[in-house]
């Protein structure tokens, strides 16, 4: 009996529970299987697979080998397939109804974008034309549209109709206000104005009685209402008045100003009550109402007087300038480093900075017209507080010493513009922004009002000039004296300059002393300038000044002093003095420090030197070179004051050429005249070394170059006396100048020298009869002379080779008369003739071989 096949609906219903039969079961599953991600096809085909087994299959034992039966499989899998065609068909059902419903949405959007873009089309279409009508631009008929500028002018017209209305309802106002005044003689309307009208109220209260006053002045001159009775009177205008009848004569101006009286101290008062509790908004009504009276002027003032700062700082500002008296010596001392502003001034300056930042944003919150007040608070500051400290710690200073003053002074502007530049950039009102340029301009004019009474005209730079002049004058008054003695009692160098004339000391002292005496200098600054000068305090009597050889030479500490105290003097000026100033007073400063360093010092100090080398010309003894050193201080000393003047003080002056040429002419003509006096004391240097070589040659003994052959033959190992004279003495004069000199100026010292020495030399040997043994003598010391000159540091000044000459000489009273005739030959033109006159000195000049050598050239 075969099985029938199930069907698909048959299938459809089937569970994963066994029964007996398997043509009953099958396997269930929907769209929902397959779409889980954990759907995988062996599974699948597995699970259908067990479920076709019988269970009695799975679960019985294997006793015996069974068939396998493929059917219970195939039914499975027949009714798993009728279940996926029937899912398929449902898939694509509703995959059908999904396309149908995408369709119709899209075209449902794409009319909503149509209607969309149609809209908008018109939206701008709509913007154009309402543009162009407010443009007046064309329309689509190419006709001007002027639409826009009748909107215009119909907004302007509307606003000048307000304005009428407005001054018409004011007018109205006016004229009720003056006929309460004229006929009642009261302003109760007003009254009540400012009292129930708030911060605009008491404004408009203010402007109304303002113009009430105006037409009282115009209508009442005389303050009263008159009767206008008299039919035959007139007005103003010639008009006859209306008689009306008598009437009460009210004083309409003097209560019209009784009442703005009234006013303005009633909104003080409530100012000062606001200000009090820090009612900041209440503040600015007031301000804002009281800016009709005298544009506000009462309301700052009464902020400004009744400010804290002002009120404790009047108490401060009276006190006695203090500090520690080494400050104040620091302060004095030239060569001290200045200790800075003064501590008291420093405080105020300080606090003022605080004050100003923090009130400043108090005054832009409580006065609409804050730039006004805070530029009246600034002015209040600086004109009365920082103003008056300041002039006190400038007279203190002034007490002391011109350099006291000055440093002050520029302490003082420095640390006063570092304020203003700080307060500039903090802003103010304008914080984080930089101040208002109103403002910046009020800053830098409280400024420079501040120290206008130092800058008048040139007294800052006499002030400068005369400070330097008495520094410089204290530093180089035993140097003066000790050379003033020297041009009245010269003798020697160092021996005119010990001795001490009394008489002339005690004029140039009391000349120092008449000067300081004359100048008013205060007690403190001729005692800095007496230490300065070498002096004692207790020197006030007409003793002697006692100087010392040290007193009469160049010191390079000394000549660093006065271009520190110049440096300063210059740097001083060129931040407090104007710039268009800097070349004038630069120019001055440069001419002190010519007239005391170049003429004063160096020249003096040259003349001195020039003076003794000049008088060791013609002495019988060696001459005393001890002026060389003083020539290295003086060179050093020249260097810097040229150096000075070229590279920082000229550049300074490039802005005015005229000063610029004029300074370049000055120092050139002071280093030109120093330098000259340098190269003439090395020159009188040499001339005095040359003749004292002269001499030393002179000494030299005929029989030195004609030695006896028994007696005088230990000359030859040694050299002659004058020889070794003349070395020691030049050696004594090189190892002098190598210590003085340097550079360029020792070569060509040495090799000016080395010059002279040979020329001596020469003219000394052609003296000489000069045996053969004796040429011997004039080799040895003629290598000497020439071992001497190679050891001095002459560089490329002496020609290389330029004292061989010697030792040539020397081997023509040596060689034979075959050797003289090739010398003789070798020799050039101008060079036969001397060395002719120097072979004819040998002793066998007169020999066959020599005649024929000398005839043969």
């Amino acid at each position: 009996m075969s099985m029938s096949r199930p069907s698909a609906d048959t299938a459809s219903i089937l569970s994963h529970s066994t029964s007996r039969t398997a043509s009953a079961r099958g396997p269930v599953f929907t769209l929902e299987t397959f779409s889980n991600k954990d759907f995988i096809v062996k599974d699948f085909i597995e699970s259908l697979s067990d479920a076709a087994v019988p269970a009695a299959r799975k679960s019985g034992p294997s006793s015996g080998h069974q068939a396998f039966d493929p059917k219970p499989l195939i039914r499975t899998f027949e009714h798993a397939l009728a279940r996926l065609n029937n899912l398929s068909e449902e898939l694509e059902e509703r995959e059908n109804e999904l396309s149908g419903a995408v369709r119709r949405a899209e075209a449902q959007h794409n009319q909503n974008v149509d209607s969309l873009g149609r809209n908008l089309e018109h939206a701008i279409d709509q913007f154009q034309k309402l543009d162009s009508s407010l443009n007046g631009g064309m329309n689509d008929d190419g006709v001007q549209d002027v639409g826009g500028n009748v909107a215009v002018r119909i907004g302007e017209r509307l606003e000048e109709l307000d304005r009428q209305r407005q001054r018409a309802q004011d007018a109205r106002f006016l004229i009720r206000c003056w006929q309460e005044v004229s006929e009642k003689g009261d302003l109760s309307t007003l009254e009540d104005m400012r009292r129930l009208g708030g911060g605009d109220g008491k404004v408009r209260c203010a402007h109304i009685a303002r113009q009430l006053l105006k037409i009282s002045t115009r209508l009442d001159p005389d303050g009263t209402q008159h009767v206008n009775g008299n039919g035959g009177a007139q007005n103003g205008n010639g008009v006859k008045r209306r008689p009306i009848g008598n009437q009460a004569r009210y004083p309409s101006r003097e209560i019209i100003e009784k009442f703005l009286e009234n006013l303005e101290q009633d909104l003080l008062q409530q100012f000062d009550e606001f200000y009090r509790r820090q009612n900041l908004d209440g503040m600015r009504e007031c301000a804002t109402a009281l800016r009709d009276f005298n544009d506000g002027a009462s309301v700052m003032a009464t902020y400004v007087n009744q400010h804290n700062f002002f009120i404790d700082r009047n108490q401060l500002i009276t006190e006695e300038i203090t500090g520690d008296a080494e400050t104040w010596d620091r302060l004095q001392d030239p060569d001290a480093e200045a200790p800075g502003v003064e501590p008291s001034l420093q405080s105020l300056v300080d606090e003022v900075q605080i004050v100003i930042q923090d009130e400043s944003q108090i005054i832009r919150r409580a006065f609409p017209y804050y730039d006004e007040v805070l530029i009246r608070f600034i002015q209040r500051v600086f004109q009365q507080s920082i103003q008056q400290r300041l002039e006190m710690v400038l007279d203190k200073a002034n007490e002391l010493s011109s350099l006291a003053f000055l440093r002050s002074l520029q302490a003082a502007r420095s640390y006063i513009a570092a304020l203003v530049d700080n307060l500039k950039s903090h802003g103010l009102t304008e914080h984080p922004e930089p101040v208002t340029s109103q403002i910046a301009a009020t800053l830098d004019q409280q400024l420079e009002d501040l120290f206008v009474p130092y800058f008048v005209g040139s007294s800052y730079i006499e002030r400068e000039k005369k400070n330097l002049e008495e520094l410089y004058s204290s530093l180089l008054l035993k140097f003066t004296i000790y050379h003033s003695r020297r041009r009245k009692m010269p003798t020697t160098y160092f021996a005119s300059l010990a001795q001490r004339g009394k008489e002339l000391a005690a004029s140039a002292r009391d000349a120092y002393m008449d000067r300081l005496d004359s100048t008013d200098l205060p007690a403190t600054q001729k005692a800095m300038l007496l230490r300065i000068a070498g002096l004692k305090e207790d020197q006030s009597e007409k003793k002697d000044i006692e100087v010392t050889d040290e007193d009469g030479k160049l010191s390079l500490s000394n000549a660093k002093r006065m271009l520190k105290w110049l440096a300063e003097g210059v740097g001083r000026g060129l931040e407090l003095s104007p710039g268009n100033e800097t070349p004038k007073d630069v120019q001055n400063l440069l001419n002190l420090l010519l007239t005391h360093m170049g003429e004063i010092y160096l020249e003096t100090a040259l003349d001195a030197a020039s003076d003794h080398a000049a008088s060791q010309e013609t002495l019988k003894t060696p001459p005393d070179l001890t002026h060389l050193p003083s020539l290295a201080t003086a060179t050093t000393i020249l260097h810097l004051l040229q150096t000075t003047s070229s590279t920082i003080l000229l550049p300074l002056c490039t802005p005015n050429l005229t000063i610029r040429r004029e300074i370049e002419k000055s120092t050139s003509t002071t280093l030109s005249t120093l330098e000259s006096k340098l190269s003439n004391i090395l020159n009188l240097t040499i001339t005095a070394s040359l003749n004292w070589v002269s001499k030393c040659l002179a000494q030299q003994k005929k029989t030195d170059f004609r030695p006896k052959d028994d007696t005088d033959l230990t000359l030859l190992a040694t050299e002659t006396p004058a020889c070794q004279a003349v070395v020691q003495f030049l050696t004594r004069v090189a190892t002098q100048s190598t210590s003085a000199l340097s550079g360029r100026n020792l070569a060509l010292f040495l090799s000016e020298l080395a010059r002279g020495l040979r020329a001596l030399v020469l003219e000394h040997l052609r003296k000489f009869n000069i045996s053969l043994t004796g040429g011997l003598v004039v080799s040895k010391d003629m290598t000497k002379y020439v071992e001497l000159v190679r050891g001095w540091p002459t560089g490329e000044e002496l020609e290389p080779g330029s004292m061989d000459v010697l030792v040539e000489v020397a081997n023509l009273f040596v060689i034979g008369p075959e050797a003289l005739r090739e010398r003789l030959r070798g020799a050039g033109t101008a060079d036969v003739g001397e060395l002719k006159a120097f072979i004819l000195k040998r002793e066998d000049a007169g020999s066959v071989g020599v005649q024929a050598a000398l005839s043969a050239v």
